[in-house]
């Protein structure tokens, strides 16, 4: 299989002048007159006068797709909202409560840049009709939250709200007074970029990335790296690349890497030999039966003991899951028991069909992709070690299986 792009055009290097994002590091004051003198709030009431339906065109022209993982094409999804008003009420609600392991971008957004988040609501809540707009912080972020809730004032908006992993996403049964489960629902926002699109053009966001996949991302680098960070770069940029240029490499050498988890612990792990040549967007990382998630890179070097790695991502979804769903609730119970028995040397041969068998009727059938996210990890990590599994099981699982041996099957 070919996992490099079918063309010679070379994605990545993005210019200083075409980052969106022009406080990421805190440089700058993050305050209204700070604010200004970067450009957000430039012309905005031009904007929101040339109506939602030309807001919404210059998007479907730039070919925004979702930030949430799911790639929803934006434009197609805000023309869902844009229909005449029936007499029920429109909220906007974003989702500014990131608690996936290795996923730190809506952090720096609050903490350092928070009018870019405002003004791309306003313009977003015009394009739909909205009344309101409710922004779900994460109760960790004390001090991101403090500057947002500044923000708000200095713009005489609102709401601060806290909760837990799930709920951002499922939020408006929260909204309503209820537990905060999820419910069927489309796919996720993107309204952060609005405004420089409507400023600059749906032509020059869709210069950047390769076909359907345009624009600039976040990435978040972290793990066995020299700098970890948060970095806004083109899309379909290459994933080593994107390591070298941005986060020093790889702690040891290229050579030294075992692992990557390109898009947060709810997509699964590519082994070295796909890291070569891969892109980082939404079709490349499909392509390798991976996604692009939240663009959180997580790095593992050749001493991480990929089942410990995984088992550890398992009681994380154990912990966040709602328990409305019958798989998701019983299966991620299952997957953190069965996954630390094998770290703690206990497992047998049978539960390697177990759990494989476990994470299959995981999939698909639940409300929210939770389950999904938790079954992934680790039908990939069966897949990679499989023969270390099945050598090590002669009679029972008695020791941990070596990073050396799934080196060997990478």
């Amino acid at each position: 299989m070919e996992y490099a792009v079918t063309d010679d055009t070379h994605y990545g290097g993005l210019k200083d002048e075409d980052r969106i994002f022009t406080n990421l590091y805190g440089r700058h004051d993050f305050k209204l007159k700070g604010a200004l003198s970067r450009g957000d709030w430039y012309k905005t009431k031009d904007i929101l006068l040339k109506g939602p339906d030309w807001i919404i065109k210059e998007i479907t022209k730039s070919g925004l797709r979702g930030r949430g993982g799911a790639g929803f094409p934006a434009g197609l999804k805000w023309s869902f909202m844009n229909h005449p008003f029936d007499g029920r009420p429109r909220y906007l609600v974003i989702n500014a409560d990131e608690g996936e392991p290795g996923t730190c971008k809506d952090r720096e957004i609050l903490r350092h840049d928070p009018h870019k988040l405002l003004e791309g609501c306003l313009i977003a809540g015009r394009s739909m009709g909205a009344r309101a707009a409710y922004i779900y912080v994460r109760g960790e972020f004390y001090n991101e939250a403090n500057n947002l809730q500044l923000a708000i004032q200095e713009k005489r908006m609102r709401i601060r709200v806290r909760l837990r992993y799930i709920c951002p996403s499922r939020c408006r049964e929260s909204l309503e007074g209820k537990q905060g489960k999820p419910r069927l629902k489309p796919p996720f926002p993107a309204e952060i970029y609005l405004q420089t699109i409507c400023r600059r053009g749906g032509d020059w966001f869709a210069s950047f990335g390769r076909n359907k996949n345009h624009g600039t991302k976040l990435y978040c680098i972290s793990g066995h790296v020299n700098a970890p960070c948060t970095v806004e770069e083109e899309m379909s940029i290459p994933l080593k690349e994107l390591i070298e240029r941005h986060a020093g490499g790889v702690i040891g050498g290229w050579d030294n890497l075992q692992a990557i988890i390109p898009g947060g612990s709810s997509v699964p792990l590519l082994p070295k030999k796909i890291c070569e040549t891969v892109l980082m967007d939404f079709d490349a990382l499909i392509q390798v039966h991976s996604g692009l998630g939240t663009a959180a890179v997580i790095v593992m070097n050749q001493q991480v003991d990929i089942v410990r790695a995984i088992a550890r991502l398992s009681k994380f979804y154990k912990h966040e899951t709602c328990g409305q769903c019958t798989p998701c609730r019983e299966g991620c119970s299952w997957l953190d028991r069965i996954m630390w028995r094998f770290v703690d040397g206990k497992a047998v041969s049978e539960e390697v069909d177990m759990i494989w068998e476990l994470t299959r009727q995981m999939e698909g059938h639940t409300i929210c992709a939770l389950a999904e996210a938790a079954a992934w990890p680790v039908q990939v990590c069966i897949v990679v070690a499989i023969s270390s599994f099945q050598s090590a099981f002669s009679f029972s699982y008695h020791c941990r299986v070596s990073s050396i041996n799934y080196c060997k099957v990478f």
